[in-house]
């Protein structure tokens, strides 16, 4: 019998010794993880009360790193920064990554859950804000470590090498290329499949969702720098007008999407921010715009990102600027490439989701223009790694039914108000994970 079940109750052991186990059978996964989830419940408050920011994941990857050594994986921190790589050899057969991310946002929580964070962290931005896992990466933990404590206790009924990744730094679409940087593929196996879940606020608490092909987005960020001449708001006809000028750009963006865009192909060009000026009567010298920029497949990026650079160039030719002050336009360093579902392994990995479920929980669901680093994992190896990401819902029943009927908002994802009901999505989740990674390393 598994020890969890009597020792969490006594609430006498730590919980690494909590998280350990004995063989069982393969078809008792979910009575096996119900014994588990008061132990992981209480590691998911743990987590939601302590978030960490993007790359500054030190507590959250340390304590994910013992839990894993205790399970008996071969765990690696420090990968792209605070990565956490934990490898299980179980034999000849395929290599299967179940990678989960780790940080919080800057969102200064309002649930009200008597476990929210009252952590507070300096970001990128530099502006020191609230921690919060608004993203709900605490149940991708939560449930990661749940797959692996089933994996891990069951490891007469798989064959093969289990490579569990911690990310860091999702939240920023930087951590997956850290850690692929960092000798991901050279340092520990290769994987032949690569497989993670998010959870969703737009669906009712354990409803599985999945999306064969393009399921997100690629995910650029731009910014336009408008140059005028300034001067006096009373005399326009003396000065060349950037707010003007970029007011023009934003128009004529959107003609990107309705006039070039092939109609069948998703894009979207979003203007999120326009400063411009300090004073009503002052024209200023320059503009400043930023983009967020959305399409899917690698031609519908270019397309996008190079008629950007055509309708700025266009726009400041046609205000009479001269070449040297043409509107100059950025593109981000990094970008976060669009989510690609394998199509044959997504039908295998639902097909074993829907038999254990049944099809009233498992859906086929329309793509999102959101975006996941994810998607780096196969794009580093698309003729060898196939993947998928599929989502778990985890609005709460009375919720769901309660905005069904118009009666209620939903928050978001990143919302200070999100608090998904986290032990459906983690039980979910977590029995998904493991079920799905039993089938991929089945015996042969």
């Amino acid at each position: 019998m598994r020890c969890m079940r009597t020792a969490f109750r006594a609430a006498t052991l730590p919980l690494a010794i909590l998280l350990a186990s004995s063989p069982v059978a393969a078809q008792d996964l979910r009575s096996e993880l119900a014994a588990d989830m008061p132990a992981l419940m209480e590691l998911y408050r743990d987590l939601h009360a302590h978030p960490e920011l993007s790359f500054q994941e030190e507590k959250t990857a340390a304590k994910l790193a013992s839990l894993m050594r205790e399970m008996g994986f071969d765990v690696t921190e420090g990968v792209g920064q605070t990565g956490v790589v934990a490898v299980m050899e179980n034999g000849e057969g395929p290599v299967l990554m179940l990678r989960a991310d780790m940080d919080g946002l800057p969102v200064n929580e309002q649930t009200g859950l008597p476990f929210a964070s009252l952590d507070r962290g300096i970001p990128e931005s530099g502006v020191e804000s609230g921690i919060m896992h608004a993203c709900a990466h605490d149940t991708h933990m939560t449930a990661w470590i749940g797959a692996a404590q089933l994996l891990s206790g069951n490891r007469e009924n798989w064959q093969g090498t289990l490579v569990m990744i911690a990310q860091p730094a999702e939240e920023i679409g930087q951590g997956a290329r850290a850690m692929l940087e960092d000798g991901l593929y050279q340092r520990f196996p290769r994987p032949d499949y690569a497989l993670a879940f998010h959870n969703a606020a737009q669906y009712p608490a354990g409803m599985i969702g999945y999306v064969p092909g393009y399921a997100m987005a690629n995910v650029d960020s731009v910014d336009i720098t408008v140059h005028g001449e300034g001067g006096h708001g009373a005399y326009p006809h003396m000065t060349k007008d950037p707010i003007v000028l970029g007011s023009a750009i934003v128009s004529r963006l959107q003609t990107l999407v309705s006039r070039e865009s092939n109609p069948g192909e998703p894009a979207v060009v979003t203007v999120g921010s326009f400063h411009a000026g300090t004073k009503h009567n002052v024209i200023p010298d320059d503009a400043k715009l930023q983009l967020t920029v959305r399409s899917y497949s690698d031609e519908s990026r270019k397309l996008l990102r190079d008629g950007i650079e055509r309708i700025a160039r266009g726009e400041g030719v046609v205000a009479g600027l001269p070449q040297d002050m043409l509107p100059e336009v950025k593109f981000a360093d990094h970008y976060t490439p669009a989510v690609y579902n394998s199509p044959e392994f997504t039908e295998r990995a639902m097909g074993v989701l829907t038999t254990r479920f049944g099809a009233d929980r498992v859906k086929e669901v329309a793509p999102v223009m959101g975006g996941e680093d994810f998607a780096r994992y196969r794009r580093a190896d698309p003729d060898n790694v196939q993947s998928l990401l599929f989502w778990v819902g985890g609005v709460p029943l009375e919720d769901y039914e309660a905005a069904q009927a118009g009666e209620k908002n939903l928050p978001s994802l990143h919302s200070a108000l999100w608090a998904p009901d986290a032990e459906k999505v983690i039980a979910t989740a977590a029995e998904s994970l493991a079920a799905i990674s039993m089938n991929v390393l089945a015996p042969q």
